[in-house]
């Protein structure tokens, strides 16, 4: 018998789902409510289950730990400038890394011989995608290719002392052979050593006679530091991704794609399965990921993406560790739903993110409408890792409330931590929005009934609570935290702050704040490296050039020099060559330099660096990587005037296409795409219909997707006369249509001549069914069958035959009543779309591969 306890529970939930004390969303909602049951199978309602007490303390929801108390105590990954010294240690931590970082890794050998040192550092766990730049100590150094540093002058690492090599982290990797014929025959560093897997880095240095010691190596054993970029991740918007082959996968910054790789894919994350964490809600990610990748325009011009994730951390840490800092990147929330799946808000208001609260799902709440004195704060300092630095903690502008200053009669400052963000320019939108968030008074906590349950997936929740609420009745608050607490006579605790009307708004001239300083870095000759405050494609007269802005260095004797290279220039990630260009009339104003390249090559992903010269032809040390595409056309081109579909049914392995292009001279060529019908429409994921078609200006085209050759091989499809179809018993022919009637199992049929292995496309419509069920066939020993149908429409089929087959057949069970029409039967051919019913979609491109809008669907069923 089941216990009082649960049957109260099960009479309270029955009471909730039929009364108006239930929210409204809930009864309609296709995601969320229905699966969230599952939490409560797993869990169980006995009172007296551990799992079901251990579970009431789950959090629901996780929110960026920026400020304050809780960001203290949360674990952290290491400090950047902690990453730049390898680690010795008996047994090293394992290390992970996302995005482009700098570390030094750890010490898997670290011996000498003779008057040669070996080093083998771990760099990652895992396969990274590259290895960018190499210090040594704090010298920036470049290879040749043998893997020799050239000096950067001053008789540092000179003759050829210093040997780096790499190996990305293959699954099977390749050992490095002179560490192998030092050490194989004690044993210590043999072919075995392949470090599968493993992103490693290996440093062979040369001493030399005393006396040149010093100045070989000036700051002692070299140490090794290099810039990689870290883990592929798989990008769900991708369909030539597959999750479960890594090989597929690609470099990213994307820190909702990142945030997706930690939870299922990262060893040292959370391993979660994907097809239940992210699958069943992966529209949701995929939306999040293109908020991410969204332009934001900068102050002097250009833009950069929203939000970007670079970082390290060790498995001395948690996951936990590594997922607050990418969700700090991101401002974001993350939600555990009962089903197992996440689901995760980045930092951008959305109303299909907002849930509503009403005074009857509310049974409780404790909310402050001021902040005690201890702990205001009203000066906030964004601090994020700066790569101009050298891959450094740095801090932006603050903000700061100087009338609360005064009131409080001194400054009260906290600092928020982006470790893992790169770009000072994010660093303060992050800072604005969680400096606003700061100056809310509303906060606290209110405990909500089951009949909430949508509430604490949301990020933003309205409240409708004249009554129990009324200050905060018909406000936006954010669901910071929400908890199980069912032992609470409530369904969910969730922790809020009030939300700020214009969080999202951005002004760059304002809003941005000044760079901050890159304290001069002087190389061996005394020649300070540039500092890129901008980059910037600008498009003119169908060609682009590179803007590059810099920050005076205010000496006028140096000359400064742009130079760029094609990334990825045959698709395999090879470099191009570089192409330099000197600015020697370049004129300072008012603190930058503004530098304008020759034209570049057109739309293509640009690699970009600026460095010194002096009067004498003397480099300095080139700046930091910056990437810009030079998109040679930014401007969208406009609809289609037209789209429809041509011809007439049936469309027997084709579908025909007219559509006419409007007076624009941006558009170059239109992209044919197709969707299962009904499907969301998404250019990135939906099948692309052979090549571009190259169109220009005011003009009309046609154009046929699939085979236009195949004919029906049936006589008389249409049942017009009663001919040619041999008739089981119970058929009849007339009005146009054969007739089925109930009594014996029989068919229609047509003898024919069949190709084994061909592959046949069979359609026939049902009508006026009153009974039983009809399938295609071929008979044959034994029959080749379709599927069952048994309802009324225009059915498809593919029948396979096989070197009996002799007749096409359509089958009646001896229930079945209904009658048949428009059969259609053909050979199939590597040339035919693909049969089902589908929407086509026409979209216009201009020369640099930009889309305009979107016309269609037109809707074909392909027999």
């Amino acid at each position: 018998m089941p216990s009082a306890e649960i049957v109260r529970r099960v009479e309270q939930i029955a009471r909730h789902s039929c009364t108006s004390l239930y929210t409204p969303p809930v009864c309609h909602d296709p995601i969320f409510t229905p699966l969230f049951t599952s939490l409560f199978t797993s869990i169980g309602f006995s009172a007296g289950a551990a799992s079901f007490a251990a579970s009431v303390a789950t959090a629901i929801t996780t929110t960026a730990l920026t400020i304050g108390l809780q960001m203290l105590m949360a674990p952290k990954p290491p400090k950047p400038e902690a990453l730049k010294a390898p680690l010795a240690q008996p047994i090293p931590y394992r290390i992970w890394a996302v995005g482009r970082t700098r570390l030094a890794g750890a010490y898997m050998l670290w011996e000498s011989k003779g008057h040669r040192l070996f080093a083998v550092q771990a760099i990652a766990g895992h396969r990274i995608k590259s290895f960018n730049r190499y210090w040594l100590h704090d010298d920036e150094v470049t290879i040749n290719g043998s893997g020799f540093v050239a000096s950067p002058g001053g008789g540092r690492y000179a003759n050829n002392s210093v040997k780096i090599q790499s190996r990305l982290g293959l699954p099977t990797e390749t050992p490095y052979a002179d560490a192998v014929a030092e050490f194989s025959s004690e044993g210590l560093w043999t072919n075995d050593h392949r470090g599968d897997g493993q992103a490693s880095v290996c440093l062979f240095a040369g001493a030399t006679r005393q006396k040149d010691q010093n100045k070989r190596f000036p700051y002692g054993v070299p140490q090794l530091s290099v810039e990689i970029d870290g883990a592929l991740c798989w990008d769900f918007r991708d369909p030539a991704q597959d999750p479960a082959n890594p090989a597929t996968w690609l470099w990213t910054r994307n820190s909702a794609l990142i945030c997706a790789w930690h939870l299922c894919f990262n060893e040292f994350g959370f391993g979660l399965d994907y097809q239940k964490a992210l699958l069943p809600v992966i529209d949701l990610w995929k939306e999040e990921a293109d908020i991410c990748d969204e332009d934001v325009p900068l102050a002097g011009g250009g833009t950069e993406k929203r939000y970007q994730c670079n970082g390290t951390d060790t498995t001395e840490n948690g996951p936990k560790a590594g997922l607050n800092a990418i969700l700090a990147t991101c401002d974001g929330h993350l939600v555990s739903r009962g089903d197992g799946a996440r689901i995760l808000t980045v930092g951008k208001f959305r109303e299909s993110r907002c849930a509503t609260l009403t005074d009857g799902d509310i049974v409780g709440h404790n909310v402050q409408y001021g902040q005690l004195f201890e702990d205001e704060i009203n000066r906030l300092i964004p601090k994020f890792t700066y790569p101009a630095t050298d891959y450094s903690t740095s801090d932006t502008d603050y903000f700061e409330d100087t009338a609360a200053q005064l009131t409080a009669g001194r400054v009260l400052a906290d600092e928020a931590e982006y470790q893992w963000v790169h770009q000072w320019r994010q660093a303060r939108r992050l800072g604005k929005r969680d400096w606003l968030r700061l100056r809310e008074k509303a906060r606290g906590s209110i405990d909500v009934r089951l009949s909430g349950i949508n509430s604490v997936y949301a990020r933003w929740v309205r409240l409708e609570t004249p009554r129990r609420l009324p200050s905060l009745n018909g406000k936006l608050v954010e669901n910071r935290r929400s908890i199980l607490a069912l032992s609470k006579a409530a369904g969910f605790t969730m922790d809020i702050v009030g939300h700020p009307e214009n969080i999202d708004a951005w002004t760059p001239a304002t809003d941005e704040g000044a760079q901050p300083p890159v304290p001069s870095a002087p190389n061996a000759a005394g020649i300070p490296t540039p500092v890129i405050n901008l980059v910037q494609a600008k498009p003119k007269n169908g060609t682009v050039y590179i803007r590059v802005v810099i920050i005076d260095p205010e000496n006028a004797s140096l000359t400064p020099h742009v130079r760029y290279r094609v990334k990825d220039i045959d698709g395999l990630g090879t470099h191009g060559a570089w192409v330099e260009q000197a600015f020697p009339d370049a004129d300072p104003s008012v603190g930058y330099i503004n530098l304008n390249t020759n034209v570049v090559p057109s739309d293509q992903l640009l690699e970009v660096q600026v460095a010194f010269t002096t009067a004498r032809g003397a480099y300095s040390d080139w700046s930091i990587t910056e990437e810009v595409v030079s998109t040679a056309d930014p401007t969208p081109p406009v609809a289609l005037s037209s789209f429809t579909l041509t011809g007439s049914a049936p469309r027997l392995g084709n579908a025909a296409f007219s559509f006419a292009v409007g007076n624009d001279t941006h558009v170059k060529t239109v992209q044919l795409y197709r969707v299962p019908t009904g499907n969301i429409f998404d250019p990135d994921t939906a099948t692309a219909v052979g090549a571009p078609i190259a169109v220009t200006s005011s003009n009309s085209y046609a154009y046929t997707d699939g085979d236009t050759s195949r004919t029906n091989m049936l006589a008389n499809p249409g049942f017009d006369t009663d001919t040619v179809w041999g008739k089981g018993t119970g058929w009849t022919i007339s009005g146009g249509k054969a007739h089925h009637a109930a009594g014996t199992s029989a068919g229609v049929s047509q003898a024919l001549s069949f190709t084994a292995g061909i592959v046949y496309r069979s359609a026939y419509t049902i009508s006026a069914r009153t009974g039983g069920s009809f399938r295609a066939q071929l008979l044959s020993s034994p029959n080749v069958q379709g599927t069952i149908r048994s309802a009324n429409g225009t059915w498809l089929d593919k029948l396979t035959a096989i070197a009996s087959s002799t007749a096409y057949n359509l089958l009646a069970t001896s229930d079945g009543v209904g009658d048949l029409d428009d059969t259609v039967l053909f050979a199939e051919t590597v040339s035919c779309a693909p049969q089902g019913v589908w929407d086509y979609y026409a979209v216009p491109v201009n020369g640099s591969g930009i889309r305009g809008p979107s016309s269609g669907p037109a809707v074909v069923t392909i027999i």
